[in-house]
């Protein structure tokens, strides 16, 4: 992992994800050590984050690491009309490590071709979201013990939800069952489907989460995402179509945890936040510990 970007999940190997996870639970036990002193991580964020965003400092700062960077294109050189790779070629001069958030598809990848320092993907558009990735493994491993034959239920924006598309291959190694609960319009891309038969890993759909909510052992929940809409109509039609409610979790199984890469808006009412299965709160703190684990492992520092 020395020196290599992260775009995809799929650039980690099975091996290279558990080893993430080890590192992680090394983190979480000692999470302020020296590690990354003298070492400038650049954030990059052409779109808004919270949680990516401070979670990436916060792991590097608590590394003893320095942090550059922008969390709005608009306050800087991109607002006068320079080009990515412009942008990248010039923070890849002051940087070890470049973090980045764009709205479009496949520009991690592009970045990474340009740049001279490795770069992570922190979400392009509704392509990929490794890191939110590798957290989410992370915390399924930590609330049930291990990873292999989950029943995994998602839930929400599966055509447009990137935290969704990554979490699909990467379980993928460790042979899950998949539950797909959407709005009909929502629904996981074909391309997916395709993969999941292709490697002979089962799955069902339902617009209807009640039906799936008794086997699950994960409920990840995702929201209805405003900003992939181009009608605002078409966005009313869809945003209430799952949402979570507490007393749905009444004869669930006990080892089900909810997850969800937050921010929330109405997919899970407040009083799922009183349940012991609800874990999304702590799952946002998992991050800190997992991107210190990707930060150290590129950088060759552990």
């Amino acid at each position: 992992m020395k020196n290599r970007s992260l775009v995809s999940i799929t650039d980690y190997s099975r091996d290279e994800i558990l080893k993430i996870l080890s590192l992680a639970a090394e983190f979480e036990s000692k999470p302020s050590q020296n590690l990354l002193s003298g070492k400038v991580v650049a954030t990059l964020f052409f779109e808004p984050s919270t949680r990516t965003r401070l979670s990436f400092e916060s792991a590097v700062n608590r590394l003893g690491g320095s942090v550059i960077g922008f969390t709005d294109s608009s306050s800087s050189s991109v607002s006068k009309g320079e080009s990515l790779k412009d942008t990248i070629k010039t923070v890849s001069n002051y940087s070890d490590l470049i973090v980045m958030r764009h709205p479009l598809e496949g520009s991690a990848k592009y970045a990474s071709e340009v740049a001279s320092v490795p770069v992570v993907n922190a979400g392009d558009g509704a392509n990929q979201h490794p890191t939110q990735t590798l957290l989410d493994l992370y915390s399924i491993q930590k609330t049930q013990k291990n990873i292999e034959k989950l029943n995994i239920c998602l839930v929400g924006d599966l055509k447009y939800g990137r935290t969704v598309h990554s979490l699909l291959m990467a379980l993928s190694y460790f042979k899950p069952v998949f539950y797909f609960v959407s709005h009909s319009s929502l629904q996981i891309p074909n391309e997916y489907k395709i993969f999941l038969r292709e490697h002979s890993i089962e799955f069902y759909e339902s617009a209807e989460l009640r039906e799936f909510l008794s086997v699950a052992d994960i409920a990840y929940i995702t929201r209805v995402q405003r900003e992939r809409f181009s009608e605002p109509m078409e966005y009313e039609k869809t945003k209430n179509a799952c949402i979570l409610r507490g007393e749905m979790l009444e004869n669930t199984k006990s080892n089900l945890k909810i997850l969800h890469p937050l921010p929330r808006v109405n997919e899970i009412t407040t009083d799922v936040d009183n349940s012991e299965k609800a874990y999304y709160f702590t799952q946002a703190l998992n991050g800190v510990f997992v991107r210190q684990a990707i930060i150290t492992s590129i950088l060759g520092l552990v």
